[in-house]
Parts: C-alpha cells; sequence; structure tokens
C-alpha cells in the first residue's frame, strides 16, 4: 500500500525523461564540409559553332572577302615602248641596200663607159696608174658609197638584233636585220649589172 503524499509510481519499463541543456551551453560547432567539387570538364563545341570575338578585335566581314564585280583587273596596263630602235634600224638598212647601190651603180656605169679608152691608154702608157685618170673621180665615188654602205649595213644588224630583244619596233628591226645582211650582195650585184652595161655603152661608142 503506497503513501498518499507520494506520486504514484511509474510504470515499469519507462524511460525518464532526457533534461534539456542549459540555454547559455556552447554549441557544437559545424561539421566539416568538403569544398564543392570542380565543374566538370565539358566536351568542346562542335565545330559548326561561331567563333566569337572579343570585343574590340578585328573582325572579318561578313560572308568573306568576295571577288571584285568584274574579275580581277591589273593595277596598270603596260605601256606600249617606243619602236625607235626599230625604225632607226630598218633606216640604216635603207642606206646600206639602197642608196649605196644607186652611188655605186652611176660610178660603175660611167666606169665601164670609159673602160674602152682606159684599156686603150694602158697600151700606150708606161705601165703606170695614169690610164685610170679619166674614171678617178668615179672610182672615188664608187669607194666612198662602199665604205657608208659596210658601215650602215653593220649598224642596221645591231639596232635591229636590239630592236628584238627591247621589243622597241620588233618588225622594223627584223625588217633592217634582214636587208642589213643582203646589202652587200645587193650592192655588188648592182655594180656588176652597172659595169657590164657601162662597157657595152662604152665600147660601141669607141669602135663604133
Amino acid at each position: 500500500m503506497t503513501d498518499p503524499q507520494l506520486p504514484p509510481p511509474a510504470p515499469y519499463g519507462s524511460v525518464p525523461p532526457v533534461p534539456q541543456a542549459p540555454a547559455s551551453a556552447p554549441q557544437a560547432p559545424p561539421a566539416y564540409q568538403a569544398p564543392p567539387a570542380a565543374p566538370a570538364y565539358h566536351q568542346a563545341a562542335p565545330l559548326e559553332q561561331n567563333y566569337q570575338t572579343p570585343p574590340g578585335a578585328y573582325s572579318a566581314p561578313v560572308g568573306g572577302y568576295g571577288a571584285p564585280p568584274d574579275g580581277f583587273q591589273p593595277s596598270a596596263q603596260a605601256a606600249p615602248k617606243a619602236a625607235v630602235l626599230g625604225i632607226v634600224a630598218f633606216g640604216l638598212s635603207l642606206i646600206a641596200a639602197v642608196v649605196s647601190s644607186i652611188i655605186i651603180g652611176i660610178a660603175g656605169y660611167q666606169i665601164g663607159f670609159n673602160l674602152p679608152t682606159a684599156v686603150d691608154d694602158l697600151s700606150t702608157s708606161n705601165n703606170d696608174l695614169s690610164f685610170l685618170s679619166p674614171v678617178r673621180d668615179q672610182v672615188l665615188m664608187g669607194e666612198i658609197s662602199f665604205w657608208v654602205g659596210t658601215l650602215a649595213g653593220i649598224s642596221a644588224i645591231v639596232f635591229g638584233i636590239m630592236a628584238i630583244v627591247k621589243r622597241q619596233g620588233r618588225g622594223w628591226g627584223i625588217a633592217g636585220l634582214i636587208i642589213g645582211v643582203i646589202a652587200p650582195g645587193i650592192f655588188f650585184l648592182v655594180l656588176s649589172v652597172a659595169l657590164g652595161i657601162g662597157t657595152t655603152a662604152g665600147a660601141v661608142n669607141f669602135y663604133g
């Protein structure tokens, strides 16, 4: 039998209440937190993703560099070269082939015309050159035409080659080169024909 002034006993097996911690008790430090994990490596962007240039950097025009509307055009066309060398070569070749041939033709005819008289004087002379006195002027004219034609022909060949190489009147240079080469043949051909015609005319006049 229990005392009426005492509280009734707790039932068997009951857990006594846990006393609360005083308010002034220090709180336990928070548990250690692991640092946040580094972000996983991201896969590279696909190749078709447009690359964005940083602000202020040079950017290519949209669509790339287009070709000019009329296609490629040279900055400036090469100016045609003067044909001075070719014209000079052609002029010199005419002097060598035409002018000198005309002079030697005139001189050759006169020499041939006086040749029968010179031969007759040779038979009575003292084997000196006095028999050439009637045609000494024509002989001198022929010598001058020969040397002038030779000098002009050589110059025509030189200037013709220069004109062909430098492309300054190439057509004129080719013509001058060809005429300058054949000029000596023209010279001696005209001389032979003129001498023959003059000798025939002189013989007819002397013996005739």
